[in-house]
């Protein structure tokens, strides 16, 4: 029952200096920065198209199945990526969950574990949410707060032309598991930020390509991709040998993907080159971030991309989008 899972998991909820009203109450008041500007971001997580849970009759090995500790980590995870596609530093969280009837109580527990050891890693603070119960399968939302100082926001519509676009990382294949494993650059993004003019950024969380016209297009501007420098993640390249798949390639699943949660930057070219070859664990210490130059952005609207041997090609921006009618 509600009443009795929420006398279980309130006292668990950590107590916060940000938090005036804690969680229990009709809604939290929260204490951020003085001076800051606030930063929301929500993201929707649902059962059988952001994950999946084994079955008894399961004989499926791709994608892998999630568990619910997993599903918690990531609905967390994925809001805190849109926080660092924004440089703002994360303060709190609020979750929302629809838990099918059946089954519904070990799974709201185990998703708080989840929920918890994510924001735990990046010192967020659990600010409440709500829960519901019915006859589908896990729905589970993330409201997450951040802050920035004035003018300190990073947005999407500001690459110029001349800028270089930066990636933070390899790119495709994250259905072979990594997409149950999200690592937001929230650290990243706010020292970058803090050494860096970044003019337009945004988390890839729908595919290179289709991200990257996203950028381009709020900016009113085009770009060119160098192909052969689209960092590759060896899951890309695993995932285009599995049988029964798409049969695409390692650089098409890098473009096209999504699930990644690295960011991409439009960037001047001298400030591109330096966070390139800076040492990144002088930046945050322990990261995984490799950034690499992929390309520029250019005058007119066209989105291409340069091959190997010189020929320059329309790109298409392909990724992953939600169908409905």
């Amino acid at each position: 029952m509600e009443t009795q899972f929420l006398n279980w998991l309130l006292p668990q909820i950590k107590k916060d200096h940000r938090l005036e009203v804690p969680p229990g109450d009709d809604a939290a008041v929260l204490r951020l920065p003085g001076g800051k500007r606030t930063v929301v971001t929500t993201d929707l997580l649902t059962e059988s198209v952001d994950f999946r849970f084994p079955t008894s009759s399961d004989d499926k090995d791709f994608p892998p199945s999630a568990s619910a500790h997993q599903v918690g980590r990531k609905a967390v995870a994925v809001s805190l990526s849109d926080l660092a596609a924004m440089a703002a530093c994360p303060e709190a969280v609020v979750v929302s969950v629809a838990l099918p009837q059946r089954g519904g109580k070990k799974l709201a527990e185990d998703l708080f574990t989840g929920i918890q050891e994510e924001v735990d890693a990046f010192d967020v603070t659990l600010a409440g949410g709500d829960t519901n119960a019915w006859d589908g399968p896990l729905v589970i939302s993330v409201t997450a707060i951040g802050s920035v100082p004035p003018r300190g926001c990073w947005r999407r519509d500001g690459a110029r032309p001349g800028d270089l676009l930066v990636v933070t990382g390899p790119l495709g294949g994250s259905l072979l598991g990594r997409h149950l494993d999200v690592m937001p650059r929230c650290r990243e993004a706010i020292a970058i930020a803090s050494r860096y003019p970044i003019h337009a950024a945004l988390d890839i969380s729908d595919g290179l390509a289709i991200d990257c016209s996203r950028m381009l297009t709020a900016s009113h501007v085009g770009g060119i991709i160098e192909l052969a420098s689209v960092p590759i993640h060896s899951d890309a390249i695993s995932l285009s040998e599995v049988p029964d798949t798409n049969q695409l390639t390692p650089l098409e699943h890098a473009m096209q993907d999504g699930e990644d949660f690295e960011l991409l930057l439009a960037i001047p070219p001298q400030a591109a080159h330096a966070l390139v070859e800076d040492d990144p664990g002088s930046l945050v210490q322990q990261t995984t971030m490799q950034p690499r130059i992929i390309g520029k952005v250019t005058e007119g609207f066209a989105f291409a991309g340069t091959t190997p041997d010189g020929q320059t090609i329309r790109l298409e921006p392909k990724g992953f989008e939600h169908v409905f009618e």
